[in-house]
């Protein structure tokens, strides 16, 4: 399990790495060093043998078993596992984008993007939808891991009654306050890259608006004058017949003068 999800992981958050904005790379940063590297080198070892560390007041048998899988339904060990791969995986989006934006540009034998790794048009979609998803993800594992243990605590004691149990035993959990700790530590990293992904989220829909509404701005500038300038023009044309007209009947007898101003429309 500690191998497939370090390389798994490793590949993943460096491809990340290359297209991610600057407070994306804050957040590979902090999965790396501060969720991965926690669990592949401390979290691991302390939950190594917590179903064998398990202790109740009685050896009746199955009565341990029973106990443990009641207040311990999933492994939390395995259960940040499947979160790290979980919230990772929306990431892999952008990747394989990136990477249809590279082969399209290979098959065609052209330049079709000004630069294919930047975040924008299609990609720029995509980065969105990765980012609420690992949004999305987080705050569901963070509620299911609270429904499943009653809240982010490690006690000390519990107490079982449930069959075969004879009667209320009293469960010891093992270290149970360094496990708090890293506990606590891993519910604030989780906490932590929700506020990132928010963040990054709001930036770039805040980026691209200004973006979008600078450029209609200056198309609507643009329009204006172009309407001016046609008008302009139509004045100019307008003048220049007036001009025209004027001059020739101008230049003709003064009887055919008369007969032109008769049937010449500016009169």
């Amino acid at each position: 399990m500690r191998k497939m999800s370090w390389v798994f992981l490793r590949d993943v958050l460096s491809g990340v790495n290359k297209y991610s904005t600057g407070i994306g790379r804050i957040w590979v940063a902090v999965v790396f060093l501060f969720r991965l590297l926690l669990y592949v080198a401390a979290a691991e070892n302390i939950w190594k043998h917590e179903h064998d560390e398990f202790e109740c007041n009685i050896k009746q048998p199955g009565c341990e078993n029973v106990c443990f899988d009641h207040f311990f339904p999933v492994s939390h060990i395995r259960f940040w596992a499947l979160q790290l791969i979980m919230v990772s995986t929306p990431s892999l989006l952008v990747v394989f984008h990136v990477a249809y934006r590279e082969n399209r540009e290979k098959h065609h034998n052209q330049k079709l993007y000004k630069n294919p790794r930047k975040i924008d048009g299609g990609l720029l979609c995509t980065y969105l939808i990765s980012l609420i998803l690992k949004i999305g993800l987080e705050i569901f594992f963070l509620v299911l891991f609270y429904k499943l243990y009653n809240g982010f605590k490690i006690p000390h004691l519990v107490k079982c009654d449930l069959k075969p149990c004879p009667s209320t035993v009293d469960c010891y959990i093992s270290k149970p306050t360094e496990k708090m700790i890293f506990l606590c530590f891993l519910v604030a990293t989780s906490c932590l890259c929700i506020v990132l992904n928010l963040s990054e989220l709001s930036y770039l829909m805040f980026k691209y608006s200004i973006k979008c509404y600078l450029k209609r701005h200056v198309q609507k500038q643009q329009g204006s004058k172009g309407n001016c300038c046609e008008s302009e023009l139509i004045r100019h044309k307008r003048a220049a017949a007036a001009g025209r007209l004027h001059n020739s009947s101008s230049s003709l007898p003064l009887n055919m003068q008369d007969e032109h101003e008769k049937h010449s429309p500016l009169t």
